[in-house]
């Protein structure tokens, strides 16, 4: 998923789960984050402090991402996690949409919610939830499954030119099926290029395996985001039990289903243009309001905030350490990304017989 969905719609699904717009807006802000905090190591201040930081991702063909190492302490916890269903250790490190060990992660995030940083912490937990809708089938680690033949959009409509480059991109990868291209792109869905993030999407392909698979992401897409809302409305329940939340109301699912079939710029940034235009016009029921502006790095990022840093890495210059670095969001968002791939990899796969990392 894009930025469209991990911070238009999850902000949209946290408002009408009952959380306050400054709220909602941590949460949104969380989820997307995780796709935008690429810098490792350590950050050193002035004086000598330092602050430990997990890059929750790496750019699509990083170096780091032929690391197959790397890759399950990155893309497992995170993007593509795990269901344990299977019978080899491949299988099992599959992603399947809402599984039982995506559930047990969302619980363990909601049991928290009184940690200074239980905001951050549930958007990225939501953040990998959702994507186990968009990513099914494929997983962190090197596996014939995130293998990709045959892809091709089912809805031949719309033939803007990023299409045909996708679809020559993808029938040269057919052809190809060389060792150079395997490790090129040997994470989740890369082979797939953009087909698993796209809200209205229909594609299918052949996987590794020889498998055919068919996808229609909006279905997927629209129950995602019913689940998030759901995880929104036990938190502010203060309840650990969100699957039998109600969920979106009825005629707001039906618009954003509608809102995400139309809304078909290859752009995400558009599209999350667009459904920041709808939300201000109230064309999603329940909700009428301008969604914040979402900035990843530089001038008035969390981390700009919280250090001053204004450039999207550290420089030779090391910022000045405040008290106000241990309340700010930046903290807060690193500390959730460090709990949260704890618990995933020395946790909760364990003890759903993955041991990964």
């Amino acid at each position: 998923m894009n930025i469209d969905f991990h911070y238009g719609v999850v902000y949209i699904a946290a408002r009408l789960g009952g959380l306050s717009a400054q709220d909602a807006q941590t949460v949104a802000h969380a989820c997307q984050y995780i796709d935008d905090a690429t810098t490792p190591g350590l950050l050193k201040f002035d004086g000598g402090a330092q602050f430990e930081r997990f890059a929750s991702a790496h750019k699509l063909f990083d170096y780091e991402n032929v690391q197959d190492d790397l890759n399950r302490l990155v893309w497992t916890p995170f993007h593509f996690l795990p269901a344990g269903i299977g019978e080899t250790l491949e299988q099992r490190a599959i992603c399947r949409p809402d599984s039982e060990v995506a559930r047990n992660l969302v619980r363990h995030a909601l049991a928290r919610r009184d940690a200074d940083n239980a905001l951050h912490r549930l958007g990225v937990t939501l953040h990998t939830y959702v994507d186990t809708w968009a990513h099914q089938g494929f997983s962190g680690i090197e596996s014939d499954y995130n293998k990709v033949s045959y892809l091709e959009a089912d809805d031949c409509t719309r033939e803007d030119w990023l299409e045909r480059l996708e679809r020559f991109t993808a029938h040269l990868l057919d052809r190809l099926q060389s060792d150079v291209v395997a490790r090129a792109l040997p994470l989740g869905h890369g082979a797939a290029l953009t087909y698993p993030d796209l809200p209205w999407a229909k594609w299918h392909y052949v996987n590794g395996k020889g498998e055919p698979v068919h996808r229609d992401n909006l279905p997927q897409f629209t129950e995602a985001a019913d689940m998030a809302c759901r995880v929104v409305q036990a938190w502010v329940a203060k309840t650990d039990d969100f699957v039998d939340q109600p969920g979106l109301p009825a005629a707001a699912k039906t618009a954003l289903q509608q809102l995400l079939a139309n809304n078909i710029n290859m752009d995400e940034l558009k599209r999350l243009d667009v459904i920041r235009d709808a939300v201000a016009a109230g064309s999603i029921p329940g909700i009428k309001e301008r969604i914040p502006d979402y900035i990843a790095k530089g001038v008035g990022s969390w981390k700009h905030l919280a250090t001053g840093i204004k450039v999207a890495d550290d420089g030779d210059d090391f910022p000045q350490w405040t008290p106000g670095f241990e309340t700010s969001d930046y903290r807060k968002f690193h500390d959730a990304v460090k709990e949260h791939r704890f618990v995933v990899v020395q946790e909760i796969l364990p003890a759903s017989g993955l041991r990964l990392a």
